[in-house]
């Protein structure tokens, strides 16, 4: 675990025609982590996909898979997601009732664990859990569909986090943003503490090349 600057392509905004050859595409210019998200039509509204396709997409690319599980009860998806091929699951605060355990499951699972705090969920759910976290995921819009704008008030709350972890030593624990993010306005969480940048349509949006190395040049910046 560490905190280096890194981009985190979110498939969910991907051709799903051809998502393995984008993938693939990105590997070849560099990337090696994808965000992959996975919605269960309860706690947030759509059904995104499962791990059938993630499995599928693991025979396709050598790429660090950054799975986001917005579900409720994400202790019975822990096993399934390790044995499709996810090597980090980061589950809400809200869907489980017990954190603590849940996340111990993930790390006995053989994934890093990591928390996802919607924009209204407060830090303070963080506090007993700080041992057991190799991220925090600070939403930037409310979950569930791409494309939305960034919420300004989350520069506040990264930059929050940011000073919580440092102050009870555990300032080594990345920071990851989603939602709303391009490289026109990245900066402005990389300046409140952000280490890991989701972007969907940022990224998959228009010239894929393009975006990537505008994300790249700037993260670069902040090495």
């Amino acid at each position: 675990m560490g905190r280096e600057k890194r981009l985190y392509p979110s498939i969910l905004s991907a051709d799903f025609t051809k998502l393995g050859e984008e993938c693939l595409f990105l590997q070849e210019l560099g990337c090696t982590h994808l965000h992959v998200d996975v919605m269960d039509g309860q706690f947030v509204p759509p059904i995104s996909f499962g791990e059938p396709v993630i499995r599928s997409l693991r025979k396709a690319v050598d790429l660090f898979f950054d799975v986001h599980y917005m579900g409720l009860h994400p202790e019975y998806r822990i096993d399934s997601m390790a044995q499709c091929g996810a090597q980090s699951l980061t589950i809400h605060a809200e869907t489980c009732v017990h954190l603590d355990a849940v996340l111990q499951k993930i790390h006995d699972a053989g994934m890093e664990a990591g928390v996802a705090l919607n924009p209204a969920t407060p830090l303070q759910v963080l506090d007993y859990v700080m041992d057991k976290l190799d991220q925090v995921l600070i939403m930037t819009v409310n979950p569930g569909y791409g494309g939305q704008s960034y919420l300004p008030s989350m520069t506040a709350k990264i930059r929050a986090l940011r000073e919580k972890l440092d102050a009870a030593g555990y300032g080594q624990v990345p920071i990851q943003v989603d939602g709303g993010i391009y490289a026109s306005n990245v900066q402005v969480v990389l300046e409140a503490g952000a280490d890991r940048i989701v972007s969907g349509s940022g990224v998959f949006g228009g010239d894929m090349k393009t975006n990537y190395e505008a994300f790249q040049a700037i993260l670069q910046q902040y090495a």
